[in-house]
């Protein structure tokens, strides 16, 4: 077997030596952006970057529509031995109205990569400690339904014992602190009638939502730093004459962690139940999609990642403490031992802004996602080539996830205690 060192010189070369296809396909997502499950375009276009080597066995159409798995291997390791499934993660769906302005594209881009740099330094290894597979998952949908989570509601993750992704941002870290999010839609429905004649005899929805947005309001003093609301109207009423009796509010409830979720969501309903009470509306309270939960970390990755990351040329700043983004690789992180940096792309801009779609697709930004996906591919060589790394990673998953489940048994001791 070769050294590590060898092999992570084979990563290098295969990106390298593939840079110009790389780009070109980031840039056909960017330049065609599509909204999440309708990502038809890019989705073709992965499939198709993938099926060019009959090395890979692609499933086009895997859970679904516009998700795809494609597999490589296995190598190395005894006959008939389990193979370690090194799995990357592509995401391809964009935001209304201003496109690739979270850089998915570029996600895309260093999935695709740091697996074409770990086949190539894995390919002509036959004594590896285990044998060793690579998957790439297409998971579409990030922004709207979570298609991570539905994927792993689907099984699709079940054979995965590593995986890797990662996100662009305006800073280069090993992991920052996403948080839990969750969706709630609240229906007020009252009762029409007409404004100015008879307005006695109408119920009005409009006051319902409008009470309910200021106790939000009101609310957010009490709450701690950390967590966060932020909502809109939907739905207000039809015309200036007519009692509304019917509105709509959407909200995002924001926490560090899952147990605080519950306590935020607790609090958010009071609010808009009290509005409900207030005017005599009838209140539904809707939570129409999946719980996007925190990432959990993962130390030795995180390590491991920022080592490759600086023989490369990456400055790691200090991680924020007061990074506020929410993904559904959070959920896949409870569930298979991972990591998810961030990665800087040359541009001062915030992500979910026109000038950050304008720097996800400029060349200038290839430096730093190849050197990602690089430093991505070299961390699981690293792993792959020492079983006692592999161990410590595994036991990192654990406790993480056993740190977790205690403060969830914690809170809620607290809250039944006498």
């Amino acid at each position: 077997m070769e050294t590590p060192q060898q092999m992570k010189a084979a990563v290098q070369r295969c990106i390298d030596g593939h840079k110009d296809e790389l780009h070109a396909l980031s840039r056909d997502i960017w330049s065609r952006p599509e909204l999440g499950g309708n990502e038809t375009h890019a989705h073709d276009t992965l499939v198709g970057f993938f099926s060019r080597d009959e090395a890979w066995t692609v499933q086009a159409c895997y859970v679904l529509p516009t998700a795809f798995r494609a597999s490589w291997g296995p190598v190395g390791g005894a006959d008939g031995e389990p193979a370690l499934n090194v799995g990357f993660l592509c995401e391809y769906d964009a935001l209304p109205g201003i496109g690739h302005a979270c850089g998915h594209n570029l996600i895309a881009e260093v999935g695709a990569a740091a697996a074409l740099g770990l086949k190539a330094a894995l390919e002509t290894q036959t004594e590896l400690p285990q044998a060793v597979k690579i998957t790439v998952l297409g998971t579409p949908a990030e922004e709207v339904i979570g298609g991570k989570i539905e994927l792993i509601l689907a099984g699709a993750f079940a054979d995965f014992d590593l995986v890797f992704m990662a996100h662009p941002a305006q800073q280069d870290a090993s992991f920052l602190p996403c948080i839990t999010v969750d969706e709630v839609l609240v229906k007020y429905h009252g009762k029409a009638a007409h404004a100015s004649a008879y307005p006695w005899e109408g119920v009005n929805a409009l006051d319902a939502a409008v009470l309910a947005y200021n106790n939000l309001s009101a609310l957010r003093q009490q709450l701690r730093p950390e967590w966060r609301l932020h909502g809109i109207i939907k739905r207000g009423g039809e015309q200036p004459n007519i009692i509304p009796a019917y509105t709509e509010l959407e909200f995002y409830l924001r926490t560090p962690q899952v147990k605080d979720l519950c306590v935020l969501k607790a609090k958010a309903e009071a609010c808009f139940r009290a509005a409900a009470v207030a005017t005599g509306c009838r209140v539904e309270i809707i939570y129409p999609g999946h719980c996007y939960y925190n990432i959990l970390p993962n130390a030795t990755l995180a390590k491991l990642y920022e080592n490759n990351g600086k023989a490369l040329g990456i400055q790691f700043q200090e991680q924020s403490a007061n990074f506020t983004g929410s993904t559904d690789f959070g959920n896949v992180s409870f569930i298979v031992p991972g990591i998810h940096p961030f990665f800087y792309i040359c541009t001062e801009a915030f992500n979910h802004t026109e000038n950050y779609t304008e720097a996800a697709g400029a060349e200038k930004a290839q430096l730093f996602t190849l050197r990602t996906a690089t430093a991505l591919a070299m961390t699981a060589v690293d792993v792959l080539c020492c079983p006692d790394l592999l161990r410590q990673v595994r036991e990192d998953f654990r406790l993480a996830k056993l740190k977790q489940e205690k403060q969830l048994i914690d809170d809620d001791t607290a809250l039944t205690a006498p």
